[in-house]
């Protein structure tokens, strides 16, 4: 199911214990998206979205190379697994989030972008 985000509104309580009534419906212009969940594969899985006025993204579902920054220059890495993660189960299920720390062949890399929105995982060398 795709995520509802209503903008903020006054306090929720009046002060009197009176109901509060619904200002208006729900807008189609305020839903978001349902969670990507990148996973760690042998090999890369795009998905391609179509988005508000045609606008077409790419979302990735599997991922196996993480571009690396190192010291100015990148470089295209094996995935190994997922070591960290702002949530212990995605590391458990190998589930790439932006800030998740990475098992790769060229060491332990940190993640620097929203992985399931960019279509690419970037990220830099923790030392």
């Amino acid at each position: 199911m795709d995520q509802y985000h209503e903008p903020r509104k006054k306090k929720v309580s009046s002060g009197t214990g009176g109901r509060r009534r619904k200002g208006r419906d729900k807008k189609l212009a305020h839903m978001g998206g349902t969670f990507t969940a990148t996973k760690v594969a042998d090999k890369d899985v795009r998905v391609k979205k179509r988005g508000r006025g045609g606008k077409v993204r790419e979302k990735l579902k599997k991922a196996a190379y993480v571009n690396v920054m190192a010291e100015g220059k990148a470089k295209k890495v094996k995935i190994i697994g997922v070591v960290e993660s702002h949530n212990p189960h995605y590391a458990r299920q190998n589930i790439i989030t932006k800030g998740a720390i990475l098992n790769t062949e060229a060491g332990k890399v940190r993640v620097t972008n929203r992985v399931g929105q960019d279509g690419s995982v970037n990220g830099v060398l923790v030392k």
